[in-house]
């Protein structure tokens, strides 16, 4: 059998080995790690989807969906029927293989990309040596989807949102990796696990780091959100602008793919904060690490629903970024205060400042 570092429920896994041979248990483990990690990732979509419209309702003095279900709680199901029942419709003019193709592109990315999060010591598919290294790698493949979607649809609207997708991601992965990498520095691993393991004894990275793990903190959080295309970095789909950008000519489940990927990669980008930053799913001081019955995946989620609100925050506060003050912002000021956060950050750890 291969050694699989996987340890979801061991007690399924003990008694799925007890009854079949070892070849097809390991075979009927990894379909049911792909179910279990297919429903989390449409469980979340579609609930992160309704807490955006709750949060947007409560910044803008009104209700929000509270009609399908006891307040509102099941309008995002009715908005996922009504999605998959809508007909599927295109331009003539469209590519039609490689139009079909994008939606895949930007989901299989952002569902590879979870199946790395530590979620707890007992959750997590695969807890490679490599996770950081890994996660930027394959987080990065998405924007293929967004370019060859816009491209695809032969619409000037959606080519456009697509190329600035294109320029945007490039720009905002420096920023992305240099925060990350700051980290790194200071854990000297790139492995998550070990990453939070390392927080359980000195405490969170951003206070083990002091000031500059602060402002990698707040840099990966800017360049974070521009990498999830969300407001003030919604550029690439500004409806005053260019109608939905790159999924003009999406209808039915295929936008609901891009629409579904944005905000589970918003869930990444805060489950990767925490993981950094916040100690992942450690409870803050130790107050719940005495007590065995008590899920660590609570504080997982907790950190992450925290870190997400803020993103909604940021959302429904700032205006729009025009694409200069876009690219102005990364090249001039978060490159720069990046490059030297992380000699500063050097320093610390070779002066054996940290905590």
């Amino acid at each position: 059998m291969m050694n699989l570092p996987l340890s979801i429920t061991k007690t399924i896994s003990d008694w799925v080995y007890s009854i079949m041979p070892e070849s097809a248990a390991t075979v009927t483990i990894w379909v049911l790690i792909a179910a279990a990690y297919l429903a989390l990732f449409a469980v979340a979509g579609l609930y992160l989807v309704l807490l955006e419209r709750k949060v947007a309702a409560w910044f803008q003095l009104r209700l929000g969906p509270n009609r399908v279900g006891p307040g509102g709680l099941f309008q995002t199901m009715a908005d996922a029927l009504k999605l998959v029942s809508k007909e599927l419709t295109s331009t003539i003019k469209v590519d039609k293989f490689l139009f079909n193709l994008a939606p895949y592109f930007v989901i299989v990315s952002a569902l590879i990309s979870i199946s790395v999060l530590p979620f707890s010591r007992h959750f997590q598919a695969f807890d490679i040596n490599i996770g950081v290294f890994f996660l930027l790698a394959v987080s990065s493949i998405g924007v293929i989807g967004i370019l060859l979607g816009g491209w695809a649809s032969n619409n000037k609207f959606a080519l456009i949102g697509a190329m600035r997708s294109g320029l945007q991601t490039i720009s905002y992965e420096l920023s992305v990796g240099l925060s990350i990498l700051t980290m790194v520095l200071l854990t000297g691993s790139l492995q998550l696990s070990e990453i939070i393991e390392v927080q359980r004894t000195g405490g969170w990275l951003i206070v083990q780091g002091h000031i500059p793990a602060i402002i990698a903190f707040m840099i990966f959080m800017i360049a974070g959100t521009a990498e999830t295309n969300r407001a003030p970095f919604d550029l690439v789909e500004a409806e005053s602008e260019l109608g939905a950008g790159f999924h003009t000519e999406y209808s039915g489940m295929k936008f609901a793919y891009f629409f579904l990927a944005e905000f589970i990669n918003m869930f990444i980008i805060a489950s990767i904060a925490v993981v950094l930053f916040f100690g992942g799913w450690l409870s803050p001081f130790g107050i719940t690490d005495n007590i065995a019955w008590f899920p660590e995946s609570i504080w997982f989620l907790i950190k992450v629903l925290i870190i997400i609100f803020l993103m909604m925050w940021f959302r429904w506060t700032f205006p729009r970024l025009r694409v200069d003050q876009l690219l102005t912002l990364e090249w001039k000021y978060l490159l720069p205060i990046n490059l030297v956060n992380i000699v500063i950050m050097a320093i610390v750890i070779w002066l054996n400042w940290t905590i």
